[in-house]
């Protein structure tokens, strides 16, 4: 029997994913009451009003991709009046045969994660001690590592609590905090993209020098993004296996970078799910990659 979850790195063939159609409750991204952290995130991403519907016939087209390659997808339940519930990665992420409870940094988004709860799921998610973080920050470049973006949304304090956590689950992986060189960031994954082993998209511009040189001693092949594409969400795809990755249509020159290294590149029209900062990994919390 397989295991209801297990996820080594982001670039497994994608066996089983989770996702949630957008709601119709949308929340105002201008006005006196839009938080601090909201604002500084406009500074460095697009937000816009969208049409809930649209949204939902997009991922649609995303789902029937996914059925079409072999992959399970697990339809969570509704989460009233939650404005990105759409957005299922970062309530939850899974590490080797662990699937993690984020620690949600917006108060608004807590009652997203009551999905986990969800039978259909085959497993329960395991709570982190302290600190915040969300499965937009977490990201699996090899099987020894966990990246960890310290965004908006992601605290030391939660990298280390997940650290922690991996300790006590018996999973040797190193946490690795990556910082930014500016606030603002909603998360790692708008501006870092693992799609293949050894092969990643980056948006410099947002990280620090030693950060970037880290990253140069970690990767065979960097593709560097312009701040154009990264504004665009452009950054966010989706691996399904690891010679397969998705990305948004209208990434044309991300795209054929892309297939010049030997990936196959599959797209679908996102345009309505980006007007705010999220694209196709967004959208998706893998289960299960083999």
């Amino acid at each position: 029997m397989r295991p209801a979850v297990h996820v080594a790195t982001e670039y497994g063939t994608l066996a089983r994913v989770a996702m949630r159609h957008a709601g119709d409750f949308t929340r105002p991204l201008d006005g006196p009451d839009v938080h601090p952290v909201l604002a500084r995130q406009q500074a460095t991403s697009t937000w816009a009003a969208y049409e809930p519907a649209l949204v939902r016939a997009q991922q649609d087209q995303l789902i029937g991709l996914l059925r079409d390659r072999g992959t399970d997808v697990v339809l969570l339940p509704d989460a009233p009046g939650c404005s990105v519930q759409h957005y299922p990665r970062d309530i939850a992420f899974v590490v080797d045969h662990v699937l993690f409870r984020s620690r949600l940094n917006s108060g608004h988004r807590r009652a997203e994660a009551d999905a986990l709860a969800d039978p259909a799921l085959g497993t329960q998610p395991v709570g982190l001690a302290r600190g915040t973080i969300e499965g937009g920050d977490v990201l699996l470049p090899d099987t020894a590592t966990v990246l960890v973006g310290l965004s908006e949304e992601t605290s030391p304090d939660g990298a280390n609590a997940l650290q922690d956590a991996l300790t006590r689950h018996g999973i040797d992986r190193e946490v690795v905090p990556v910082p930014f060189a500016l606030k603002g960031i909603v998360h790692l994954d708008d501006h870092l993209a693992v799609v293949a082993p050894g092969t990643a998209l980056i948006h410099r511009d947002v990280f620090t020098a030693d950060q970037n040189r880290w990253f140069d001693t970690r990767f065979d092949h960097l593709v560097p993004v312009t701040d154009a594409e990264a504004l665009a969400v452009q950054v966010n795809v989706l691996a399904i296996a690891p010679t397969t990755v998705v990305v948004a249509a209208g990434s044309d020159r991300i795209a054929a970078t892309l297939t010049a290294l030997g990936l196959e590149v599959l797209a679908v029209d996102y345009s309505e799910v980006t007007r705010i900062p999220g694209s196709l990994r967004c959208t998706t919390l893998p289960l299960l990659r083999t």
